[in-house]
């Protein structure tokens, strides 16, 4: 409480300094003739903002509190010029001057320089052929966290990103579950998720789970934008994530990084990766080996992660870019438990036949061409060829494993390709500019899904064992398509205020094909009836999405930003036909619809503050969840009714050594904050879930930690909080078979160091420093059914070497 009242004082403070402000002005000339450039514009390099020169080549940037700025100005024909200005107590004059460009035009990066926020920053407005403006977005600059990246640890690495339920039942880091403001964090489904700007999760409409994660050790920084990503991204109600992977770097051939990590439980980890540049050449690879035996029994897991990536540019025009990575692992699940289970030993494991493989092999070609200073296309290829096995006993867990009955085998296959396109122009309008962005998209996911008898072994042998060899409970095949069409532009009215209107069409088609083995017994358990039931269901539907964004900055250190989006989620081949004791499906099922919305302020002074707040609703219509059936402890998904989630998204961090001493201090203590608090409701015509609370909606999340650094030491500690939450619609309290039921309020540290010494680094830490009993997850099938207990205390010691 002290740490979030002294940040609360000192964010009041440094709002009242940013009313002082200060302006920018000067001409942009030519070197030759000290005439004015035409149509010249000066580009604030630390947020991406443009101000556009008068017919005189003159400019002004207004309302600039005191820092460092840099400035770049240019104009179509001509050469770039960059200048830093220091403001401190007055008015600036800053003239530059331009030479013609002979030849070939010269690309200006717009992208502006990022901010230094201790790991986290925002998007610009315009980003490569992306616009963010108006849209609540957080960056994770992986360089400057301190954190376990050798098991991915999202409840470290995600720390700052506001408002993020985290599931944490996967020790190793070979899935990420993360799931905003409500939303169900199971493999990310509710995020389009994205690496390098392109799809990774099985299937983007049908089966938008990720199986893949990358790994931390590679990644450059992680984009997250939130509900109103759905105008350029698609139609998940959660946002956007995109892994940007790591570069070689553009000043030598050659770098080599190999990082060697030693864990708990077995935990054996390297990572080794190459990068450079030569000519018109830059390309950048790893290859990461990851094994462990887990805290709990039955936990083994092996894993092997590649990835290449190629870039040639033969002009300042055009840039081709070719990827590919691969994956694949096999782990043991050791099951889930009861509560009574749960509390009397959570590291037991009472289930040995269960196995989880994926393979994975996805491939992107992309192409960047500038057709003008203001004018540039994007054109990603991407493809999936991968294949998921789930193999074991998937009873209710109060049930024990009758070891000589066969295991159930679900085995999906999933080939997909798609295409992206991308134009984005700045243009003049009035006295000011505007950008303009236009994209299409095409999708083809197939997906061949089985299900039937496994081995009555305990190894991971995936193959079928039924009589004939084949899947004997179903077989399908799943066709999904798309073809979307999106639009957005930022109008810029004034200076300080602008307006981004965008609309997105979807035509989006699903199929499936396939059969179902229906078996029905009497009250003695004999079989009754045993047949092979054929099925072929398709499903096509127009959507049209609308939003607006507004940005208002009265200073460069401040901006408010509201923002309207609907969103669209289509039923997913789970929805149609899986075989699970556990549950049942609807088969008129209804596709989800809504809208999200924000209201926020934002601002940061470089190295000292940045904080973000804002308000957001989640309207969610004909919501998909699971029923009780009346007399049985059985489940149906279906259409429950609508819900609306609510809530205020708080997060603030400041230097409180460069704020008390000076913002030349050489060392750097920094506190922060991350507290949401959720309000969330259901509307339903069921009565036992009229007026509940959404499952999975925490009312409470807050992360608080401290961050201390001193010329190459860095040392790191986190506070997380999570309040109670229901796991189904009707707010179970306790179920014998621990599928559904309440979620108790939790609390972890973690505690996390690196020293540098010229070209090796030290990294260790603890996880789950006061060694807490806890779990973030009920199963309903794998890697359950029931509570999937969350580690215990453990460690990690990871040596790094660059050449």
């Amino acid at each position: 409480m002290r740490i979030t009242l002294t940040i609360a004082l000192v964010l009041c403070s440094c709002l009242a300094a940013l009313a002082q402000t200060y302006s920018v002005t000067g001409k942009v000339t030519s070197t030759a003739s000290q005439q004015a450039v035409p149509q010249a514009e000066v580009l604030l390099a630390n947020t991406g903002t443009l101000f556009k020169a008068d017919a005189k080549g003159n400019y002004t940037i207004p309302n600039l509190a005191p820092g460092t700025y840099t400035l770049t100005a240019y104009g179509e024909g001509w050469g770039a010029a960059t200048q830093q200005v220091i403001i401190s107590n007055s008015n600036i004059s800053l003239h530059f001057s331009l030479k013609p460009l002979e030849g070939q035009l010269r690309e200006v990066n717009v992208k502006g320089e990022r901010e230094k926020t201790f790991g986290i920053t925002r998007l610009n407005s315009v980003e490569g052929a992306a616009i963010y403006e108006g849209k609540k977005s957080e960056v994770v600059v992986i360089s400057d966290i301190t954190a376990n990246k050798a098991t991915n640890n999202s409840r470290q690495v995600f720390a700052k990103v506001a408002g993020l339920n985290i599931w944490e039942s996967d020790g190793a880091g070979l899935q990420l579950g993360i799931g905003g403001r409500g939303l169900s964090p199971n493999r990310t489904s509710n995020f389009n998720t994205r690496q390098n700007g392109y799809d990774i999760s099985a299937d983007a409409l049908g089966y938008p789970e990720s199986y893949y994660t990358p790994p931390v050790e590679a990644l450059d920084r992680i984009e997250v934008v939130r509900g109103a990503a759905s105008l350029q991204y698609g139609t998940q109600f959660g946002g956007m994530i995109n892994f940007v992977m790591k570069e070689g770097p553009e000043d030598k051939p050659f770098e080599l990084t190999t990082r060697q990590t030693a864990g708990s439980w077995g935990l054996l980890n390297t990572f080794n990766s190459i990068g450079g540049t030569k000519g018109k050449l830059h390309y950048y690879g790893f290859y990461q080996y990851k094994r462990g035996d887990g805290w709990r029994e039955n936990s083994e897991f092996n894993a092997h992660t590649a990835f290449g990536s190629l870039h040639y540019k033969p002009n300042e025009k055009l840039e081709i870019g070719f990827n590919y990575t691969y994956m694949d692992y096999l782990a043991q699940q050791p099951g889930g438990l009861t509560d009574m289970a749960f509390g009397q030993d959570a590291q037991q494991s009472i289930r040995d036949r269960n196995w989880f493989k994926v393979n994975w092999n996805l491939m992107a070609l992309t192409l960047d061409y500038r057709l003008g200073e203001r004018t540039k296309l994007n054109i990603r290829n991407f493809g999936l060829l991968a294949q998921r096995d789930a193999l074991g006993f998937m009873g209710k867990i109060s049930r024990p494993d009758d070891i000589t009955q066969p295991r159930t085998l679900l085995q999906d296959q999933f080939n997909n390709f798609g295409n992206e396109t991308r134009l984005i122009h700045r243009y003049d309008l009035g006295n000011s500019f505007s950008t303009l962005l236009v994209g299409a998209r095409y999708y083809r996911g197939f997906t061949d899904q089985q299900q039937g008898d496994g081995s009555a072994a305990a190894d991971a042998d995936f193959r079928f064992y039924s009589e004939t060899g084949a899947p004997n409970a179903s077989s399908y095949d799943y066709l999904s398509r798309n073809v979307a069409f999106f639009a957005e532009n930022i109008f810029n009215i004034t200076p300080k205020l602008s307006l981004t209107p965008g609309v997105r069409y979807e035509w989006i088609n699903t199929n499936a094909d396939g059969s179902y083995r229906a078996v029905m017994a009497d009250q003695a358990g004999n079989i009754i009836r045993d047949e092979v039931v054929p099925e072929d269901r398709e499903s096509s539907r127009n959507v049209l999405l609308l939003g607006l964004g507004l940005s208002y900055k009265p200073s460069e250190q401040m901006e408010v930003y509201a923002n309207f989006s609907q969103n669209y989620r289509a039923i997913n081949f789970n929805d149609m036909r899986v075989i699970n004791p556990n549950q049942f499906v609807d088969q008129n099922l209804k596709d989800e619809s809504g809208y999200s919305t924000d209201l926020g302020f934002r601002g940061n002074i470089s190295g000292i503050l940045n904080y973000d707040a804002s308000l957001f609703y989640l309207a969610y219509k004909n919501r998909i969840n699971f029923q009780n059936i009346p007399g049985t402890t059985n489940r149906i998904r279906t259409n429950v009714g609508d819900s609306r989630n609510l809530g205020l998204e708080t997060f603030v961090e400041a230097d409180l050594l460069k704020l008390y001493y000076g913002k030349d201090h050489p060392n750097s203590l920094s506190a922060f904050s991350n507290i949401t608090l959720v309000n969330t409701k259901y509307s339903s015509p069921l009565t036992d879930i009229d007026g509940n609370e959404v499952e999975l909606a925490p009312p409470v999340i807050a992360k608080l930690g401290l961050s201390f650094k001193r010329n190459n030491f860095k040392l790191a500690y986190q506070y997380a909080y999570t309040a109670e939450q229901y796991t189904d619609a009707p707010n179970s309290l306790l179920e014998p078979t621990a599928v559904v039921g309440v979620i108790p309020a939790y609390w972890v540290m973690d505690l996390s160091g690196s020293y540098t010494y010229k070209r090796f680094t030290l990294e260790t830490g603890i996880n789950n420093l006061t060694d807490n009993r806890y779990f973030t997850r009920r199963a309903t099938g794998y890697p359950g059914p029931g509570i999937i207990p969350s580690d215990a205390r453990n460690y990690y010691v990871t040596l790094q070497f660059q050449l």
